[in-house]
């Protein structure tokens, strides 16, 4: 399986390159550090008091409707749960699922900013917003050209705050990506990983991050890549709050299993599944998770999960 990858532009990193420079009201300027917010050690939540957001739009998908190319057309539908926060209920990711236009994102506020008083969420929602109307007004109804889209939407969002991104397309056959920071996706064939984006960050728990700050990203630094799909593939894609939680060989063991049952012609279902499994492993004070690993290999002590929010897209690639 040829897969390509370009490289992203380099970003060079300084002592202060995880800072950033913002003026108050008062032009007084503060320092905020823009990485993820200290960590939340895993909790007992009460099931009740989750809130679930869930997205399917794949009814009856008609390749006349979409701007289809090859063989393959994809069918997706989402799973969204918030980290519990009275102030910001809306949590901080966002994301969004454009199927005529075989398309579909996520992106996750950074959680420092709220050291700040910033709502990165709104950052996020606006950025995934513009994008999806960067992808409509694209002429093209068969390849859509996602960097000319992800510098669109970064040029038109306004608000404070920074987030990451990872969107996908599906065309000719093969799935197209742009990512900056550690959201990203995972392509499952026959109960397998076969490929699985890979994170940007400056150092640990630091993702590069798109924003309108003077130590943020702009999309030169996003990777850009393709990977080619068959029909019976399985896309998920998803936030840190997924990938942080849950491991490659739980991934597999769940879509496998989703996959053999009638989850498999509805996104939605597999995708709420994957996400109430991470929430487990996130309230779980004992579990060895991805994060854990990557908090020793830091010399961070840390056992458990990573409560955070945890936004889901599971998208069926079904043959024409």
């Amino acid at each position: 399986m040829a897969i390509d990858i370009v490289p992203p532009k380099r970003r060079r990193l300084t002592d202060e390159s995880e800072f950033d420079v913002i003026a108050g009201d008062d032009d007084e300027q503060l320092q905020i550090l823009l990485c993820s917010e200290e960590f939340t050690p895993a909790y007992d939540y009460m099931d009740d008091d989750i809130k679930l957001i869930q997205t399917f739009i794949p009814e009856e998908v008609d390749s006349r409707d979409v701007g289809v190319t090859g063989r393959t057309i994809m069918v997706a539908g989402s799973s969204y749960i918030p980290k519990l926060n009275a102030e910001k209920p809306l949590g901080e990711d966002a994301s969004f699922i454009c199927l005529n236009k075989q398309v579909i994102g996520v992106a996750d506020g950074v959680g420092g900013w709220a050291k700040r008083g910033i709502d990165s969420g709104v950052y996020s929602r606006e950025l995934m917003k513009n994008a999806e109307l960067a992808i409509q007004k694209q002429s093209s109804i068969t390849t859509i050209d996602l960097m000319k889209v992800l510098n669109e939407a970064f040029s038109n969002t306004k608000a404070k705050g920074s987030s990451t991104a990872c969107i996908l397309s599906l065309s000719d056959n093969s799935l197209h990506a742009v990512n900056v920071g550690d959201s990203g996706f995972a392509v499952i064939r026959e109960g397998i990983i076969v490929y699985k984006s890979k994170v940007q960050q400056s150092r640990f728990n630091c993702p590069f991050q798109l924003g309108n700050g003077s130590s943020s990203d702009d999309p030169s630094v996003a990777e850009k890549i393709s990977v080619p799909v068959i029909a019976g593939d399985v896309i998920v894609l998803g936030t840190d709050g997924l990938f942080d939680n849950v491991h490659d060989f739980e991934l597999e063991a769940i879509v496998n299993s989703g996959v053999e049952s009638w989850e498999s012609d509805v996104p939605q279902t597999l995708a709420w599944r994957i996400a109430q499994y991470a929430l487990d492993n996130a309230k779980n004070a004992e579990v060895y998770t991805p994060f854990t690993r990557e908090c020793f290999k830091a010399g961070v002590v840390r056992n458990g999960g990573k409560y955070d929010d945890i936004t889901v897209i599971v998208a069926n690639i079904w043959p024409l």
